[in-house]
């Protein structure tokens, strides 16, 4: 018996030393965007573009001068990938204005930005736990806690934000007519999830101007939503370094799953399906031409390393692409594994339940990223990778990778 509690004490120990040793890489950033600056990327004609069939290299710098593996080049790496997503995709992300403001009163808060004389105004109203704090929070997209059940973070003491996203850009916008064009009037073209993104930001900056007043714990912030909204999730989660938990629920196409290997399926949402209100119009003139995107999702969410990502998938519905999901996750899932922080990403893929409900049998995982990431509990489980498709290959899109030719190098398994 002792030598059975003896060893159980060592696993214990064991998981802090090792959870200590992975601090050396930080879990979350202080700035919005601690990423190198680095201007326009390198190649914006759309005529230059190489077709590269298979998923692209998230290590592979944009100029085409070589790769890096090393965690010290990642912030440079990532502004690349964070600069062609803007320019190809969703359109420039507005920086942090000079004016913002932010009171907390009962348990609303208002944060208002002002921007070339407009002002928009941002209100949450917010539950907070009882005592002191501070306390963990989690932004949820609409509501609270996204679509994940309240309780989850309400047992925990973990406060709930709702980020009102219609408040910045409408689910289906009327293109340059939306409250945040009339701050940014040059940016009308822009992608509703440049907007919600940037309204993410601009709630956290106000959890920053009335700290003194409202006790959230800016440390552990997570970012939560399903379907339209999980992708809302991942590009908020992507291009905020503050957030140190993204979940992105039921994301689909233009969320986790990538653009090139959703082309190989049947009835999923593709590039030339997908809403064009959500993208910039130039997004577009991919729908036939998929492999000339200098990028794909793999690496939207490889912007959230170091930081913790969980992806939940639900396979019932073809729309979601999930297999497409699948393989993104897996080629994702090896930026994380470079830098030895395997468990800041997980994965569970899970049918027999609605859009957006969260089944019984996948609340283990979310607790589990909950409990680490948001309450430190570093005993937590979080290498999660649950999945039904043990026969794609899902090598084969990544198995190029480091090598001078990007095709497709069947597994030989």
């Amino acid at each position: 018996m002792n030598c059975k509690l003896n060893f159980i004490l060592f696993l214990f120990f064991l998981a802090i030393i090792l959870g200590a040793c992975n601090h050396e890489i930080p879990l979350v950033y202080t700035a919005e965007n601690s990423s190198e600056k680095i201007g326009e990327p390198v190649t914006l004609k759309y005529e230059d573009l190489e077709e590269i069939e298979p998923l692209t290299d998230p290590f592979a710098w944009s100029d085409g001068s070589g790769r890096s593996t090393k965690f010290k080049d990642w912030s440079k790496r990532r502004a690349e990938i964070g600069a062609e997503i803007q320019h190809f995709e969703i359109g420039i992300k507005p920086p942090k204005p000079d004016t913002i403001q932010a009171q907390f009163d009962g348990d609303t808060l208002r944060v208002s930005i002002t921007k070339n004389g407009e002002t928009l105004t941002l209100v949450s109203a917010i539950i907070l736990p009882e005592g002191e704090g501070p306390f963990p929070a989690v932004i949820g997209i609409g509501r609270g806690s996204g679509s994940l059940p309240s309780d989850l973070f309400s047992e925990r003491n973990i406060a709930q934000i709702p980020f009102p996203f219609y408040q910045v850009m409408a689910w289906q916008q009327k293109r340059g007519k939306e409250p945040i064009n009339k701050l940014y009037p040059e940016l009308s073209y822009m992608g509703a999830y440049s907007a919600w993104s940037w309204g993410i930001s601009r709630l956290i900056d106000g959890l920053e101007v009335v700290a003194d007043d409202l006790p959230i714990d800016l440390k552990h912030l997570a970012v939560t939503g399903c379907s339209f909204a999980g992708k809302m999730a991942l590009f908020g989660g992507a291009f905020d370094e503050r957030i140190a938990l993204t979940i992105a629920q039921e994301s689909g196409g233009g969320g986790a799953a990538a653009w090139r290997v959703s082309e190989t399926l049947g009835e999923v949402e593709t590039l030339g399906r997908t809403s064009h209100v959500w993208f910039i119009e130039d997004l577009f003139k991919f729908s036939e031409t998929v492999p000339k995107l200098p990028y794909d999702h793999h690496e939207l969410m490889a912007m959230v390393a170091p930081r913790a990502l969980l992806v939940l998938g639900n396979p019932d519905f073809e729309w979601l692409a999930e297999e497409s999901g699948y393989v993104s996750c897996t080629a994702a899932k090896k930026v994380w594994d470079t830098f030895g922080i395997s468990e800041r990403f997980g994965y569970s893929i899970v049918s027999g339940h609605g859009h957006c409900q969260l089944p019984d049998i996948q609340r283990p995982e979310v607790e589990a990223f909950i409990d680490k990431f948001l309450l430190g509990d570093f005993t937590a489980d979080t290498n999660i990778e649950i999945h039904p498709y043990q026969s794609t290959d899902y090598k084969k899109w990544s198995n190029w990778w480091g090598t001078e030719k990007p095709e497709f190098i069947v597994s030989e398994e």
